[in-house]
């Protein structure tokens, strides 16, 4: 019988063994406050170089969970996961953990396959504007607001105005133009997979296994499981880390941003943030 001194030596050392890097992406997208940091271009630059950085590689893991955020970081992470996939000749695995609705589906787009499981929340292929009017509430109060503009538009969407037809109209056209670039860059991606359904790119969101049917994904598994299918029973997962570092976590704790408007605008992210999850019953 055969001996081979390869059997000794442990998983992550033996030169048989492919590596891959995967990167987990959990929360809102572009909503930060001092104490609740949003996934934003800025904030993923340095971990994303690290896992396209490995040489011997031959692909990234990308895990998501997001139900979404600021349009323009949506799509600059989108853009520059592409640019290192071509850039670094890497094959991007996209797996999706409860949800990659809006922004969070967006970012999922730069795989080359998506992964889902069968209860994961995929879609929500639209673009939404959200607030509060406040002009009755300040009137009770007997507050006199008092704006100054060179523009006549400087206070367009004011809550403390009442809501102007033109203004509404304005927030549509707007609101039109990104979700026709959302459309194009799915359809870009997803090509022939994609099904012709009307409610596709309604903003309506499905199960895991309803997305693959769809063609919003590829496949319903787990991540782990599908890169030992691709690359072995011996493959070695390295995880990126894309947290603040303890220290910095502490700082901000202990008062590296004092003061009540810091504390005001925590608040009302984590509201935002709170009812970005809750539209997808999480």
């Amino acid at each position: 019988m055969a001996f081979s001194l390869n059997a000794l030596i442990p998983k992550f050392m033996r030169s048989d063994a492919v590596t891959i890097p995967v990167l987990r992406l959990s929360g809102t997208i572009g909503v930060a406050a001092p104490l609740r940091a949003g996934l934003t271009l800025a904030g993923l630059e340095a971990p994303l170089q690290r896992a396209f950085g490995i040489k011997d590689a031959p692909a990234v893991g990308i895990i998501i969970n997001s139900p979404g955020g600021a349009a323009v970081q949506s799509h600059q992470i989108y853009q520059r996961i592409r640019q290192l996939a071509e850039e670094k000749g890497k094959h991007v695995i996209v797996a999706v953990e409860d949800v990659a609705a809006s922004g969070g589906y967006m970012i999922a787009v730069a795989g080359d396959e998506i992964i889902v499981d069968e209860s994961s929340i995929v879609g929500s292929i639209g673009v939404v504007s959200a607030g509060f009017g406040f002009p009755k509430l300040i009137e009770k109060l007997g507050i006199e607001r008092r704006v100054h503009t060179a523009g006549e538009k400087k206070v367009m969407l004011d809550p403390f105005r009442p809501e102007q037809p033109d203004d509404v109209r304005h927030l549509e056209a707007l609101q039109h133009d990104v979700h026709t670039s959302f459309i194009a860059l799915v359809k870009s991606r997803r090509r022939a997979a994609l099904a012709d359904d009307p409610d596709l790119f309604t903003g309506a969101f499905w199960s895991g296994s309803k997305a693959v049917a769809l063609g919003l994904a590829d496949r319903v598994g787990e991540l782990r499981e599908v890169l030992k299918e691709r690359y072995g029973a011996d493959v070695r997962i390295k995880a990126i880390a894309t947290e603040r570092s303890m220290w910095r976590r502490r700082f901000c704790r202990l008062g590296g941003d004092r003061g009540a408007i810091p504390m005001i605008d925590g608040i009302v992210t984590a509201i935002e943030e709170r009812l970005l999850w809750n539209r997808f019953g999480l």
